[in-house]
Parts: C-alpha cells; sequence; structure tokens
C-alpha cells in the first residue's frame, strides 16, 4: 500500500482543492482572474483547483483574499494541516528529536481500547526492552543524523507503556518470525528481549502471534502497522509515517491483519519459535 495510493491523503487533499474552487467561482472569478489577482501564473491556478499540486499556507491566503472570503481562511488553513498530517516524512516528524516524536504519540494511545499491530521489522514498541528500544534509537539517530535525545525518547516510550497495564484495553500483537531472528543490540539485547516476549505473552489483555517463516506463505509481510481501534491506521514506511482514517482503507488494514493472524502461531507453538531464537543467539 504506497504511500501515492492513498486515498485518505489524496481524499483530503481533494476536499481542499475543491473548497478553493468553490470560493472562486462563488467571487465570480475564473482561473486566470484569480492568476492576476495572485500575481502567478494560470497553471498554478489549476493545479491547485485539481488537486495536482498542493497549495502553501499564503497560497490559501491569497486565494481567501482574492476572492473576498478572508472570513474562510483559518478553515482552509486547517483543511491544510489535516491533509499535511496523513503524510509526515521521518525528517520532518523528527526534526525536533526523537523524544518529542515519541511524546507526540501518547494521547493517540491513552484514548484507543483496542490495538492490533503488524511488525515485519522490528518487535513493536509498545512491549519492547529498554536495551532494545535504546539499540533500536540509538541506530535511527545515527543513520538520519539527529540530535542526541535517544535517553529522553527511550524514557518517553517505556512510560507510554503503562497504557499496557490499565484502562482494560485489548491488544492483539503480530509479528514476523524474521524479527525474532533479527539482531538488534546484540545477541544480549536480543535474548533480554525475546524472555520479555515470552511475559508479555501470559498477560490476560495481551495476545501474541508469530507468523513463522516458509517458503510458500500466501499473504506475503508486509509494511508494519498500527490499528487503533477502527478509527485510525498508521503505517510505517522507509520515507515516513502514514496516518488514514478512511473507513474503507481501514478495513483494508483491518482485513490484512485478520489474513496475517490466521498464519501466526500463538501459545505453545509461538514460545517454540521464541525459544528456538534465543538458541540460536549461543
Amino acid at each position: 500500500m504506497a504511500v501515492s495510493a492513498s486515498s485518505s491523503a489524496q481524499q483530503a487533499r481533494q476536499a481542499l482543492a475543491n473548497r478553493l474552487g468553490e470560493l472562486c467561482r462563488d467571487a465570480g472569478l475564473t482561473g486566470a482572474d484569480l492568476a492576476n489577482l495572485c500575481d502567478w501564473s494560470r497553471s498554478k491556478s489549476s493545479r491547485i483547483m485539481n488537486a495536482v499540486t498542493p497549495p502553501s499556507a499564503d497560497d490559501i491566503r491569497a486565494w481567501c483574499r482574492a476572492c473576498g472570503a478572508d472570513d474562510q481562511t483559518e478553515d482552509l488553513l486547517a483543511m491544510l494541516r489535516t491533509a499535511e498530517g496523513m503524510w509526515v516524512s521521518w525528517l520532518r516528524m523528527e526534526r525536533a528529536g526523537l523524544k518529542r516524536a515519541q511524546e507526540a504519540r501518547l494521547p493517540l494511545y491513552e484514548q484507543t481500547q483496542r490495538f492490533r499491530s503488524y511488525s515485519s521489522w522490528l518487535v513493536p514498541g509498545m512491549i519492547q526492552t529498554q536495551p532494545y528500544t535504546t539499540a533500536a534509537l540509538q541506530a535511527i539517530q545515527r543513520r538520519r543524523g539527529l540530535v542526541d535525545d535517544v535517553a529522553g525518547a527511550v524514557a518517553a516510550r517505556m512510560e507510554r507503556q503503562r497504557i499496557l497495564y490499565e484502562g482494560g484495553r485489548q491488544f492483539a500483537f503480530l509479528v514476523e518470525e524474521s524479527v525474532l531472528r533479527t539482531g538488534v543490540g546484540g545477541a544480549e539485547v536480543m535474548s533480554g528481549q525475546l524472555g520479555h516476549l515470552v511475559s508479555i505473552a501470559s498477560l490476560p489483555n495481551v495476545s501474541l502471534g508469530v507468523v513463522p517463516m516458509g517458503p510458500d506463505r500466501e499473504r506475503w509481510p508486509a509494511e508494519g502497522f498500527w490499528i487503533y481501534d477502527a478509527a485510525q491506521v498508521n503505517v510505517e514506511l522507509i520515507s515516513g509515517y502514514l496516518t488514514i482514517t478512511q473507513p474503507s482503507e481501514i478495513a483494508m488494514y483491518a482485513e490484512t491483519f485478520a489474513e496475517l493472524a490466521a498464519l501466526a502461531v500463538y501459545g505453545a507453538d509461538a514460545r517454540a519459535l521464541i525459544t528456538s531464537a534465543m538458541d540460536a543467539l549461543g
């Protein structure tokens, strides 16, 4: 599910473009008239109205002035922020540091009752040990050249894990078997993390499934994602962070989760895979 194919983000951009087009028509202006009033090219007006090019905040202010609709500016700026917020590059999301990015997610976790998480890369943050989180965030900090606030970011993620134990929330975690065998932080860190997974799986409000590796999978591994109740999906991609709120798309991710869950093993079978990964560490 590529970012460019996200109808949630595209529909948000299209809704904004439609509103701007309505303002232009209500003011009795053509695209050419608007371009002249805003001192930009006719093609720019067309690209904005057809949702080909997203407007900037200054473009929206100029558009509203030209249409005599300054009272619409704030609403349209809010629509712009919503559309932009659906896709956030890691560079933008983490420009203030990893700690701020971790803290920003807490309100969403606090208001969610049912969590579904699938991971094909790393152990999900909610069930990571502190050494594992430290190793993972240090790697991100070095790779992306971010300010070194790893200690604060780790503390923020560890504090967020209290959500696991309060409020009667339900958690369903799915991880690919390869996650158990992918080294993060070295053998000692991985051994501690795998042991922690066994403990987490014993919690009454937690389901932990492991999707076994195999040569004949009918449902291929996918990008990691979280489903929050039935209200929102967040997808972690190589280039950034995608927020999905369109019901039809949320349903697609829920269907994918169910298909992967059907392939997973649980209980004693999952513990056997975890133990095997631990034994392989030596």
